[in-house]
């Protein structure tokens, strides 16, 4: 596989957003920079926030989407183009109502799930050959049984615990980063999917699939 060139968070620009659940990506981009110890700013011509970061001795762009949710895929495809990037070297962050706070997991290609970050950035590239890594943060139906209302919830900030559960998951993902950027991706998958998960709901809970996402 192709080592990790390009690293995006995707979320909701703006103060009012920072803490939603929907912008667990953007956590994910956030610890990653300050980490490496580069500011991201923002590039008007690509709608998004960038930094260039070395990782594991690897340089990597990192990328913020200022163009909400739902058209993330016009700043990754315009800066996958400007850069020659092959999708192969893309890996999107993105929160995950179908894993419970607290699991994250990497994937490879495949559909959206109902994640309009994901389809919008999907039909921009062409392609859903890109690594995906998957923050969950739990489904309302489970964590708070008889809510069906997706929308708001994504978009609401999580409680304490949940918070501490998702920046666990935040920081295994952080652990698997060198691999993922030089290339041994399988290897960090291994990893990271190996982790200690937190105790699943009850098998009679089961979520719809992302019903009501769409609109998000």
């Amino acid at each position: 596989m192709s080592a990790i060139q390009l690293i995006v968070g995707l979320g909701n620009p703006g103060a009012e957003h920072e803490a939603d659940r929907h912008n667990a990506g953007f956590w994910f981009v956030d610890r990653i920079a300050a980490n490496a110890k580069v500011v991201l700013r923002t590039e008007s011509r690509f709608s998004a926030r960038m930094a260039r970061a070395t990782v594991a001795g690897a340089p990597v762009w990192l990328l913020q989407p200022m163009t909400w949710m739902n058209l993330s895929g016009r700043a990754i495809s315009a800066v996958a183009h400007f850069y020659r990037l092959d999708p192969a070297a893309i890996l999107i962050a993105h929160d995950e109502l179908d894993l419970a706070p607290g699991v994250a997991r990497l994937k490879w290609g495949g559909g959206s799930g109902g994640h309009n970050g994901l389809k919008d950035t999907t039909a921009a590239l062409g392609t859903d050959a890109y690594w995906r890594l998957r923050l969950g943060i739990g489904h309302p139906r489970l964590l708070y049984p008889g809510r069906k209302d997706v929308k708001d919830f994504v978009l609401e900030r999580p409680s304490l615990d949940q918070q501490t559960a998702i920046d666990s998951a935040l920081q295994r993902a952080l652990d698997v980063l060198e691999p993922l950027v030089t290339g041994a991706t399988e290897r960090a998958a291994q990893k990271l999917h190996t982790e200690p998960s937190p105790p699943t709901a009850p098998k009679s809970a089961k979520p719809a699939q992302n019903e009501g996402l769409e609109s998000v």
